[in-house]
This record gives C-alpha cells, sequence and structure tokens, in this order.
C-alpha cells in the first residue's frame, strides 16, 4: 500500500501592477519555496474567471483594481463556487492604512501590505500553512519523500466536509462585513425617486419588498407593482438601514420584514418565501447564515 504524498498548495495572485505582482511572486517562492503559483491575474476579472477554472488553494487579492476589486471578486467567488470543494483562503493585497487593517486583526483572511515587506509576508505564509495543515487542503510544507511531489490538477482534491465548506462561508460572510464596515458610511436614504415616464414615484422604504439588479438599473419592487432606477446594488447597499434590508445574494437585497420563511432544498440550496408577494428569492451560501436557527 503507497503512503499519501501530500500535493504542492497552489496560489493564485491577481495584481494590476505587473511589478508589484512580480514582487509578490518573488517573495513568496523565496519564503515558501514549495508554493506553485498557477495563474497571475492583471484585475478582478480575470482573476474571477481563472479562480473558478484553476481552483487553488489561496487567493492574492489585490483589494484596488480594475474591472473587479478583490472584494467585489471574492465575493463572486463566493456565490460560484462548486458545492463540496474547500473556498480557497484568502490574503488581500493592500495599501490600506494602520488604522483601516485593523479590520483584518480578527477576519477571516490576512493581508500584505504595498510594498511587499517579507517580515509580514512570512507571518502570513506561517498562518497559511497552518491553516492548510488544519483543513487538509494541500500541504502546508512539502512532504520528505525519494519523488519530488508536483502539483495535482484541482480535480483530484478530496471534497471537503459538509462542516468545513459552511464554516469557510461564515468567514467569508465575516470577512465581507468587515472590509465593507471600512468604507466611509453613506447618508441613508427616507425615499426612492423612480421616474416613470414624465413623472417621478416616491416609493417609501417600507413598501420595498427587494431591490434586484438589473445590468445597469435596480428593480424596486414592491407588492403590487416595480420601478427601475438607474443605480447599482453596490452604491445602494450602504445607503440602507442593514438590520432592515438584507443583502442575500450578490444581485438581491430583501426588506427583512417581508420575508415569509426560509427554505432549504433536497441539494442544500436554500431560498426565501416572501409574506405578500409570490416571489422565491434564491440566498447565496455566502448570506446562509442569517436564518440559522435561533
Amino acid at each position: 500500500m503507497s503512503q499519501y504524498t501530500p500535493r504542492a498548495p497552489r496560489a493564485l495572485i491577481a495584481e494590476d501592477e505587473p511589478i508589484l505582482a512580480a514582487a509578490l511572486a518573488h517573495a513568496l517562492q523565496r519564503l515558501w519555496p514549495e508554493l506553485d503559483i498557477v495563474a497571475t491575474c492583471p484585475n478582478g476579472v480575470e482573476a474571477l474567471r481563472q479562480g473558478l477554472a484553476l481552483q487553488p488553494d489561496i487567493l492574492f487579492l489585490d483589494i484596488k483594481m480594475p474591472g473587479k476589486t478583490g472584494l467585489e471578486a471574492a465575493e463572486e467567488l463566493a456565490e460560484q463556487w462548486p458545492d463540496g470543494v474547500a473556498f480557497p483562503h484568502i490574503v488581500f493585497v493592500t495599501a490600506y492604512d494602520e488604522y483601516a487593517l485593523a479590520a483584518f486583526e480578527h477576519a477571516a483572511a490576512d493581508y500584505v501590505l504595498k510594498p511587499v515587506n517579507d517580515a509580514r509576508l512570512g507571518k502570513t505564509v506561517d498562518r497559511l500553512q497552518q491553516r492548510l495543515r488544519d483543513s487538509g487542503g494541500g500541504s502546508g510544507t512539502a512532504a520528505t519523500t525519494a519523488t519530488t511531489a508536483t502539483a495535482a490538477p484541482a480535480e483530484t482534491v478530496p471534497p471537503a466536509p459538509q462542516a468545513a465548506q459552511s464554516a469557510s462561508d461564515d468567514n467569508m460572510a465575516r470577512l465581507l462585513s468587515q472590509l465593507q464596515a471600512m468604507l466611509p458610511p453613506a447618508p441613508r436614504l427616507q425615499m426612492i425617486r423612480a421616474a416613470v415616464g414624465n413623472s417621478v414615484r416616491m416609493i417609501a422604504l417600507a413598501d420595498v419588498v427587494y431591490f434586484e439588479a438589473l445590468d445597469k438599473y435596480i428593480n424596486v419592487v414592491c407588492q403590487d407593482s416595480e420601478a427601475l432606477i438607474r443605480t447599482s446594488l453596490k452604491e445602494l447597499l450602504p445607503q440602507l438601514d442593514p438590520q432592515q434590508f438584507w443583502q442575500i445574494h450578490r444581485g438581491t437585497i430583501v426588506n427583512a420584514s417581508a420575508i415569509a420563511t426560509a427554505v432549504r432544498d433536497e441539494a442544500g440550496k436554500l431560498s426565501l418565501t416572501l409574506r405578500q408577494h409570490p416571489a422565491q428569492l434564491r440566498v447565496s451560501p455566502l448570506y446562509a447564515h442569517l436564518f440559522r436557527q435561533m
């Protein structure tokens, strides 16, 4: 019976500045020679595409990138990540100051401050190696064997247990919440103003059942009517009371008072039924923690 040899851990780097991307890759090669850097992406859109295709163990994501920010790429990866596959450990690459970085200290991810510093990166590497050992998702350090281990395709990794996947989703949700808290607060909306022909319809927030992203617009869904406003969920969300309006999906924000039940199907997918509206709204695994039993 042959002895199992852990495969080399695999990482993806997403950084829009080529010099910084190369510096990070070289530093990682010095500090963690066993780490296999499977891709370097110049923007968040490519990071999303390559991340889903390659399913690495670790993502190094620049927070500010063209196309999609590192935060948006991480959120969309979590939304689209296949069931039964452990979500990658995330390291955000950031130029934020020391006060903003406090949000990372208790988060479910690590950070690397620009420009890359070997001392800080070394601590990150140590933590990542420990997390990989704890999760069994790749070897923290290279195995000592007579044969050199080579990176295996992502498909050969054993599926993560359901409990580990749930913990990963919870960690990502907590991280995104903490990072969003770093953004400057926006003034709270009192009314929605929607253009309808030659008039402007005033919609009280209490009348809104849910908001749905539609390309460059948002569909404002009320009990018996709908209206379009030209903005994005990203711009709208900070203006809403988080106690009243819950984001449940990358493209959906629901009025919490309109929710009747949260139902999980045979595949484990969660959806919501509403009190006075026939729509059923899908809940991303990233936000499933909102509907845990008290």
